[in-house]
C-alpha cells in the first residue's frame, strides 16, 4: 500500500485537525494509502498543544517519532551551530531509515528541510497562492493580492526543495475574488484607497478576511486529494518534476472541481 510519512510540530489545534481528517479519509477508503510514521522536531512536555499532538497520534497507534530541534540545537558544539540543521536532518533520517514511504507531507512542519533530506524524499508541502502567484506567508499573499487587485486565488502544493517555496507545483485549486461576496470590499477599497484601510484596519479589512477564510477551507481538502493523488497513481515525481502515471512531464494538476464540491460555493 501506498505509504506517507507526516513531518509537523504539532503547534495547535490545526495540526491535530489535519492530521484526524487525513486519517479518516484513510479510514473510509477515499485515500489508498497508510501513515507510515509522524515525525515532530518537539518532544513530550516542550510545549502542552504538542503533548495534545503527540497523544493523538498514539491514540491511532502511528509510529511517532520525535526529536527536539531546539534541543538538538543547543547540545552541539558551539563549532557545529551554524550548520545544526544538516547535523539535525541527518539525525531525523537515520532515524527514519526503518520506516520507508513513497511521499512525505509537511503538514504544519515549522522548519526548512535541508538539501540531503530534500534528495532522500519526495515531499511536498503547501503553499496559499495559485502557481505563478504570490511568494511569502498567508498574510503577505494576501496584502499582494489586494494590492494587486487579483481576480483570482487558491493555494497549491508543490515539491520542497532546499529554495524556500520555490520547489515544482504538483496540485492546486483556485476560486474568484470577484462577485459575492467579495465585491462590495473592492468597491470599498477603490473609494478609500488600500493605505486608509490598511492603517485604520489592517487585517480586520473584511477583504483581507474573506480572502484568509476561503483559501484556509480549501487548504485540507487540497492535502487529503493530493495524497490521494499520488496514491491512485494519477501524479508522481520524476527527476524532480510533476509527471504523470507514464512518468511523463504534467503541468500542476487542477483540483479546483474535487475541491469545489467540498466547500461549496462562495
Amino acid at each position: 500500500m501506498y505509504s506517507v510519512g507526516w513531518f509537523s510540530s504539532g503547534r495547535g489545534p490545526g495540526s491535530r485537525a489535519l492530521l484526524a481528517t487525513m486519517k479518516e479519509s484513510i479510514d473510509r477508503g477515499e485515500v489508498p494509502a497508510r501513515i507510515a510514521f509522524v515525525f515532530c522536531n518537539r518532544e513530550q512536555g516542550q510545549d502542552p498543544q504538542t503533548d495534545l499532538f503527540l497523544e493523538q497520534v498514539r491514540s491511532y497507534g502511528i509510529p511517532l517519532l520525535t526529536l527536539s530541534s531546539r534541543r538538538f540545537r543547543e547540545g552541539l558544539d558551539p563549532e557545529r551551530r551554524p550548520e545544526w540543521r544538516l547535523h539535525y536532518d541527518r539525525e531525523v533520517m537515520r532515524r527514519l531509515e526503518a520506516h520507508p514511504v513513497d511521499l512525505v507531507v509537511l503538514a504544519g512542519y515549522m522548519l526548512i528541510v535541508g538539501p540531503e533530506m530534500c534528495h532522500r524524499y519526495t515531499m511536498v508541502n503547501l503553499h496559499p497562492a495559485l502557481p505563478g502567484g504570490p511568494k511569502g506567508t498567508w498574510r503577505e499573499v494576501i496584502w499582494q493580492l489586494i494590492q494587486e487587485r487579483a481576480e483570482r486565488t487558491g493555494a497549491m502544493m508543490h515539491l520542497v526543495t532546499p529554495e524556500l517555496d520555490e520547489g515544482p507545483p504538483v496540485t492546486y485549486c483556485g476560486f474568484s475574488l470577484r462577485g459575492e461576496p467579495f465585491e462590495r470590499h473592492w468597491d470599498r477599497l477603490e473609494r478609500e484607497g488600500l493605505e486608509a484601510i490598511r492603517a485604520a484596519e489592517g487585517e480586520g479589512f473584511e477583504l483581507f478576511k474573506l480572502i484568509r477564510e476561503h483559501e484556509l477551507k480549501r487548504e485540507f481538502p487540497l492535502i487529503v486529494r493530493t495524497v490521494k493523488a499520488f496514491a491512485e497513481g494519477r501524479v508522481r515525481v520524476n527527476e524532480g518534476r510533476p509527471a504523470d502515471a507514464a512518468g511523463r512531464p504534467i503541468a500542476p494538476y487542477d483540483l479546483s472541481a474535487e475541491i469545489d464540491e467540498i466547500v461549496g460555493p462562495p
